[in-house]
């Protein structure tokens, strides 16, 4: 499903919003652009590739990370994922009532589960890849090869700065301006 706006419509209200407001354009038109794409790529690979096997994003990305590991502790699956615990939580029940997936106890440390995927899952995977794949190369067909190249350098780079010096920038913001714990559910009434 497009967006409900054209990026050249918000792009336009954007502008309109900001008007003088001291902000470096080229940054916020970099990072919208990078989430808009990243919904977009989303959306149209959930209702492709992932439509015919009946996965969400999530549980493919999931299926994924426990794939491309073959065996991995659920922390890690969530956090390769971008996913919190308690979504890798529901998500792993769906994809076990499916049977693609295995839970196991830790060896070392029984707090601990580990995953991996069934035979089934397996050949999910090795059937759905190539599908997914012929859409990857869909969304960006509108590349030649050196843009498709460069792009996915760029974004490398991106990714490569936050792992390098993102906490370290969230940590000074904190000591300038504390923000309160995140809270999950509903908010007391004072």
């Amino acid at each position: 499903m497009p967006a409900h706006y054209s990026l050249s419509a918000t792009e336009e209200a954007v502008n309109r919003r900001l008007g003088s407001i001291p902000v470096k354009r080229e940054a916020l038109a970099a990072v919208s652009n990078l989430y808009r794409a990243a919904t977009a790529v989303r959306q149209h690979l959930e209702n492709s590739a992932l439509r015919a096997a009946d996965l969400t994003w999530s549980a493919f990305v999931v299926l994924w990370v426990v794939w491309i590991w073959e065996e991995i502790e659920t922390r890690h699956t969530a956090a390769e994922a971008g996913i919190s615990k308690g979504t890798l939580t529901g998500i792993i029940k769906t994809l076990e009532g499916r049977g693609l997936i295995e839970r196991r106890q830790h060896p070392d440390d029984g707090r601990l589960a580990l995953l991996r995927l069934t035979p089934e899952g397996v050949a999910l995977m090795e059937r759905l890849f190539p599908a997914f794949n012929a859409e990857e190369q869909f969304v960006v067909e509108a590349l030649d090869d050196a843009e498709a190249v460069h792009l996915a350098d760029t974004l490398r780079r991106i990714v490569a700065h936050l792992e390098e010096h993102g906490e370290e920038r969230r940590e000074s913001l904190r000591k300038e301006a504390p923000v309160p714990p995140r809270r999950g559910g509903r908010r007391r009434a004072t």
